[in-house]
């Protein structure tokens, strides 16, 4: 890995998806955590059309907290795992009113405090809603976008990510998750990628034109 490899593979994304940003819908800080969770084996597409009216159900972190389980369950059913989603849902927002007064912490060590909060979550938050970039999301676009470019030539998701934290610094680690995800999404799809529309496809080591 080449400090200059990873500098391309960002300036050229960053041409390619300007304006590329979080793609879950959220007004706070507590509606990113819940969205994120949600999005655990699921895709933001199907999460954006569970949040709406959810959270015109519950309006505030207290209102999750009194909220009663079997509605929350049903209310997110569409995205998977519903009853250990909505258990951990309403478990954060009972931590968070009782220690946080109802504001979400904003570092890793106490977010990593919070039921159903782990590394890829807190980083979302902390990127996307607090512009604090202590380390880089990992999510399964990442994972095998970081492998197929040559980023990471680790599967564990934590390797990954220091890895990526060695390459890029600042503001670059919010950006290139966010980039590699609309990547992995649009073209270097998992089963199969579209090599022959890919803007990588000079630099990328694993590329195939057929």
């Amino acid at each position: 890995m080449q400090d200059k490899h990873s500098d391309q593979i960002l300036k050229i994304l960053l041409d390619t998806y300007p304006s590329a940003k979080c793609a879950l819908i959220h007004q706070d800080p507590w509606q990113l955590l819940v969205a994120t969770i949600l999005s655990a084996q699921c895709t933001d597409e199907r999460v954006n059309k569970v949040t709406p009216p959810l959270f015109m159900r519950y309006r505030s972190v207290s209102d999750f907290a009194k909220a009663d389980l079997t509605d929350l369950e049903q209310m997110i059913r569409p995205t998977g795992f519903f009853r250990q989603k909505a258990k951990y849902i309403k478990a954060a927002a009972i931590k968070i009113t009782e220690i946080y007064s109802g504001q979400i912490p904003t570092t890793m060590e106490e977010l990593l405090q919070i039921p159903g909060v782990a590394r890829k979550t807190a980083n979302v938050v902390l990127s996307t809603a607090f512009n604090v970039n202590e380390g880089v999301v990992v999510d399964t676009h990442v994972k095998r976008l970081s492998q197929r470019l040559g980023l990471s030539e680790y599967s564990d998701p934590i390797r990954i990510e220091r890895d990526l934290m060695n390459l890029y610094k600042g503001n670059n680690r919010e950006r290139i998750s966010t980039l590699l995800i609309h990547h992995g999404r649009k073209i270097c799809k998992a089963r199969k990628p579209l090599c022959e529309q890919c803007p990588l496809a000079k630099i990328c080591p694993s590329v195939n034109l057929g």
